[in-house]
């Protein structure tokens, strides 16, 4: 299931989508993000059967993620952010 995190305004759509087919709730995003935008739930809020962890972005961050992703997004040299980066399932994707 692909779970969307984020929200639309007149500057654009800041979404982070979580691939939980694919996430297996291993915590290196949450590591990996200086601003802790990802927690690991103990159960899948968006899928009442799956009962193993998964990654989520936090209550307090998803209607911020422009401002809280812009210190990783900023850098122009960056070819990849670190939460896509360290996921080795590639469950994590963002919108903008």
């Amino acid at each position: 299931m692909l779970a969307n995190y984020g929200y639309k305004d007149a500057t654009g759509d800041y979404f982070i989508t979580i691939d939980t087919d694919q996430c297996d709730g291993c915590g290196d995003c949450v590591e990996a993000c200086p601003v802790q935008v990802f927690v690991i739930e103990d159960e899948d809020p968006n899928d009442p059967l799956r009962d193993i962890p998964v990654a989520v972005v936090a209550d307090d961050k998803k209607n911020k993620l422009k401002y809280e992703c812009d210190s990783c997004k900023s850098s122009g040299d960056q070819v990849s952010l670190p939460c896509i980066e360290i996921c080795n399932v590639k469950a994590i994707s963002h919108s903008w």
